[in-house]
C-alpha cells in the first residue's frame, strides 16, 4: 500500500487484560511480586557471579548473560505494564512502541541463541574435561557472546522495520499490553505476507539452530556420560544438565507456541496469558532453576555472607 495513503499515527492504545477491579487488584500484586523476584533475583546471580572468584569459568560466564537478557526484556515490558493496570493513559507513542519491541526482540533472540552455546558449554566440559578451559578460553567465550547479540540485534531491526513500515489506517487500539508482532499485524491494513515470511524464516532459522545445536550437543554429552564407569559419576555428570535442560524446554515451548503458527490462529486473549507466562515468569524462573539446583552457586552465596558478616 503506498504509504501516502496512509494515516500518520503519533501513538498507540494498549486494551491490556480485561478482569474485575477485584481480579485486577489481585493479578496485579501477582505479577508485581513475579517482576520484582525477577528483578531481584538475576540482578543478584549477576552480581554473585562478578563477586565470587570461582564463578569465573565459562559456565557462569553464560549464565550471566542469560540472567542479563531476562532483566533487559522482561524490564522493557513490565513496568509499562504495571502501571497500565490502574492508569488512565494507557497510550505509548509510536516510536517508543517501535523501541520496545526492539529491544525485546534483540534480548529474547539472544537468550534463544545463547541456550544452544549453552548446550555446546556443556558438552565441552563433559566430553572434553581435559581440554575445556582451552576449548573455552575467555576469548572463545566472547566471540560467542558477540555471535549471539548480533544476530538478536539484526533479527530485532529486520522486524521492527518491517513492521512500523506497515500501514496502520484503522484503529490504534493494541489488544495486548505490550508491543508485540501479531497484535501489530492484525491492526495493519497493508499486506502483511512479507512480515510473516520473514517471521517464519527468521525465527525457524533461531529456532532451528537452537534446537539443533541442543539435541546435538546432548547426544555427545549421553555418549560421554555412559563411558563413565561408576553411578556416581554419571549422575553428577547428568545434574549438571538438568537445570539447563528445564530452561529449554520452556522458554523454547513457549516461544514456539507463540510464533511458529499462522496469524489465522492467533487467540490474542490466551497469547496475553502466555505472553505474561514468557515475559516476566520465565525470567524469573531462569535464576531459580539454576541457583536452588546448583550446589556453586549455594557455596558462593554462603561464602559472600561470611564475607559480609567478617
Amino acid at each position: 500500500m503506498d504509504r501516502g495513503n496512509c494515516s500518520s499515527l503519533t501513538e498507540f492504545l494498549f486494551i491490556g487484560i480485561a478482569t474485575n477491579s477485584e481480579g485486577k487488584v489481585t493479578l496485579f500484586i501477582i505479577l508485581l511480586a513475579v517482576y520484582l523476584i525477577n528483578i531481584l533475583a538475576n540482578l543478584g546471580m549477576i552480581i554473585l557471579i562478578r563477586l565470587d572468584s570461582q564463578l569465573h569459568t565459562p559456565m557462569y560466564f553464560f549464565l550471566s548473560h542469560l540472567s542479563f537478557c531476562d532483566l533487559c526484556y522482561s524490564t522493557a515490558i513490565g513496568p509499562k505494564m504495571l502501571m497500565d493496570f490502574f492508569g488512565k493513559n494507557k497510550s505509548i507513542p509510536f516510536f517508543a512502541c517501535a523501541l520496545q519491541f526492539f529491544i525485546f526482540c534483540i534480548f529474547a533472540d539472544s537468550e534463544c541463541l545463547l541456550l544452544a552455546v549453552m548446550a555446546f558449554d556443556r558438552y565441552n566440559a563433559i566430553s572434553n574435561p581435559l581440554l575445556y578451559t582451552v576449548n573455552m578460553s575467555s576469548r572463545v567465550c566472547s566471540l560467542f557472546m558477540a555471535g549471539v547479540y548480533l544476530v538478536g540485534i539484526a533479527d530485532a531491526l529486520t522486524h521492527t522495520i518491517l513492521t512500523f513500515r506497515l500501514c496502520f489506517c484503522g484503529s490504534n487500539e493494541i489488544n495486548h499490553f505490550f508491543c508485540d508482532l501479531p497484535p501489530l499485524y492484525l491492526l495493519s491494513c497493508s499486506d502483511i505476507q512479507v512480515n510473516e515470511l520473514a517471521l517464519f524464516t527468521i525465527f525457524g532459522f533461531i529456532e532451528l539452530t537452537t534446537i539443533s545445536g541442543v539435541i546435538v550437543s546432548y547426544c555427545y554429552i549421553i555418549l560421554s556420560v555412559l563411558k563413565i564407569h561408576s553411578i556416581e559419576g554419571r549422575l553428577k555428570a547428568f545434574s549438571t544438565c538438568t537445570s539447563h535442560l528445564t530452561a529449554v524446554a520452556i522458554f523454547q515451548g513457549t516461544m514456539i507456541f507463540m510464533y511458529f503458527r499462522p496469524s489465522s490462529s492467533y487467540s490474542l486473549d490466551q497469547d496475553k496469558i502466555t505472553s505474561m507466562f514468557y515475559t516476566l515468569v520465565i525470567p524469573m524462573l531462569n535464576p531459580l532453576i539454576y541457583s536452588l539446583r546448583n550446589k556453586d552457586v549455594k557455596e558462593a552465596l554462603g561464602r559472600l555472607k561470611n564475607k559480609r558478616w567478617f
